[in-house]
């Protein structure tokens, strides 16, 4: 009997460490090389810019001569905008990027990932191209950072265009999504760094949609090999574990025509706040789309692009 407790004692861990060494080796994701992605995700359109310190993708394109800068959420890229850019770029000059922390841009010096660093990123970004004045849209934390933006340089921002916005003033920063919450975690957020599987990156993108039947194998890859990119990941949380807004303008600030895009079937930023926005912002009106998530350009690109085209031509 003596015996078998004994060896109990001596194959248990040893079958925990083996059993923790598979599951090691079946979810390591290794960073992905920052050529093999630049190869893979940027096109003819395509060009980099040195913005403080950083190697800036970006995408500069349409037939129009008013600029429109479009930025994304958490864990997006410029590619999120598709869908937009091939209807829009008929009449504006259209201007996307992969902001700091993600995308082919990669993390940002110091790890600052703060709205007020942000804003005054794309400040710096705005005029490393030459623009004095544009549309601003933003999906998401692009939102927040558009919001922010047009409320601290009025003079730079024409019209503001909101989709499903993060930072509404009150609300304590947060996420229902597992990866969001597991990037809070200590210990398993240090795991994450090389343990993200593909299908925790599939789970987030269904949470997003109001129609999961539209999340394709093409999809799921784009956000999966660029959340790979050096750095992108530990970038991912450290903006998950600030769980304080750091807003540095108020609605009140904004007095630009603003539209408010809203997927009613989000899960991540409640409608409430599509709501509470278009009341806090004096010239404001709210659209939302019934059976749509959290990212209605993605998922409704066509209606949603030509409200917003609608709306800067008014």
């Amino acid at each position: 009997m003596m015996r078998r407790a004994q060896l109990a004692r001596l194959w248990i861990p040893t079958l925990l460490a083996l059993l923790a060494g598979a599951v090691f080796v079946t979810m390591y994701q290794p960073d992905i090389a920052v050529p093999e992605l630049v190869a893979r995700y940027s096109n003819e359109n395509s060009a980099f810019i040195d913005v403080a310190g950083m190697r800036v993708h970006y995408r500069d394109e349409g037939d129009g001569d008013e600029p429109l800068i479009l930025l994304h959420g958490t864990g997006a890229s410029l590619h999120t905008w598709d869908g937009w850019v091939d209807i829009l770029g008929y009449d504006f000059r259209v201007i996307r990027l992969d902001l700091p922390g993600f995308g082919l841009t990669g993390p940002a010096p110091g790890d600052d990932y703060t709205i007020q660093a942000y804003v005054d990123y794309l400040d710096r970004f705005a005029t490393a191209l030459g623009l004095e004045r544009f549309h601003l849209a933003g999906n998401s934390l692009g939102g927040e950072i558009a919001w922010n933006y047009a409320g601290r340089h009025p003079e730079r921002v024409d019209r503001l265009v909101l989709i499903d916005s993060a930072g509404f003033p009150g609300r304590e920063r947060g996420n229902p999504s597992m990866v969001f919450r597991l990037a809070r975690i200590p210990i398993i957020n240090k795991a994450m760094l090389g343990l993200t599987p593909r299908s925790l990156v599939e789970k987030s993108l269904a949470e997003v949609y109001g129609d999961p039947s539209k999340i394709t194998p093409d999809l799921v890859d784009r956000y999966f090999e660029l959340s790979r990119r050096p750095g992108n990941r530990r970038a991912f949380i450290e903006r998950a574990l600030d769980s304080e807004h750091d807003q540095n303008a108020s609605l009140s600030d904004i007095n630009q025509p603003t539209l408010i895009i809203w997927g009613a079937e989000d899960r991540w930023i409640p409608l409430s706040d599509g709501h509470g926005f278009a009341a806090g912002i004096a010239n404001s009106r709210l659209i939302v789309y019934p059976g749509i998530g959290h990212l209605p350009m993605e998922e409704l690109p066509g209606p949603s692009a030509r409200a917003a085209m609608s709306f800067l031509r008014d």
